[in-house]
């Protein structure tokens, strides 16, 4: 069952991807005069390949039970400390501890523009930025939701989630950072 839920992730996160990515004749001129086409795409395709190993990893923790505080599978995780581990083994990025200092260090986007890999914050404590999950693509992220729950995938057009929708944010992720392993 893991393995069909993570090929699923991957598909989703590849159709997301291609169609998040339009192009325009006058910009691909310039960039193609200036000589920038190779290295964005060089860039562009790590980063891209980056969103997809994390979502694929996160998947493989599905099913892992949620821990107040928890950072790790072996103890659990609780929101904030699943998302700081998946970017921290995929990307090699260290995210602040809690979500709202999360949703704090990373560049706001719109809902329309989510791509996978993004973070979607939701107020479920009487307070912004009070829960965090990755975005997987096709209107669903993963997460760590709640005591007696376990890493699961949810829609967000579920009317619990899309109530409680506080925004997306997008990690920066530089070309140093695509390279990491």
């Amino acid at each position: 069952m893991r393995i069909i839920l993570v090929l699923a992730a991957l598909l989703l996160a590849n159709v997301a991807l291609a169609q998040s990515n339009p192009s325009t004749d006058d910009i691909n001129r310039l960039l193609a005069e200036r000589g920038l086409v190779a290295r964005i795409g060089d860039v562009g395709g790590k980063v891209e390949a980056k969103a997809s190993e994390l979502v694929i990893n996160a998947m493989t923790f599905l099913g892992v039970p949620y821990k107040r505080g928890g950072t790790s599978s072996d103890t659990g995780f609780d929101c904030s400390g699943f998302v700081r581990a998946m970017y921290e083994q995929t990307a090699g990025l260290i995210l602040p501890r809690k979500a709202s200092e999360q949703a704090a260090s990373a560049q706001k986007i719109n809902r329309a523009d989510l791509q996978p890999g993004d973070l979607v914050f939701f107020n479920t404590m009487r307070r912004a930025f009070s829960h965090v999950g990755i975005y997987v693509g096709d209107g669903k992220f993963i997460h760590s939701p709640r005591p007696g729950s376990e890493v699961r995938v949810d829609s967000m057009s579920l009317a619990y989630w899309s109530r409680r929708f506080d925004g997306a944010r997008r990690v920066p992720v530089n070309s140093e950072t695509a390279d990491k392993p």
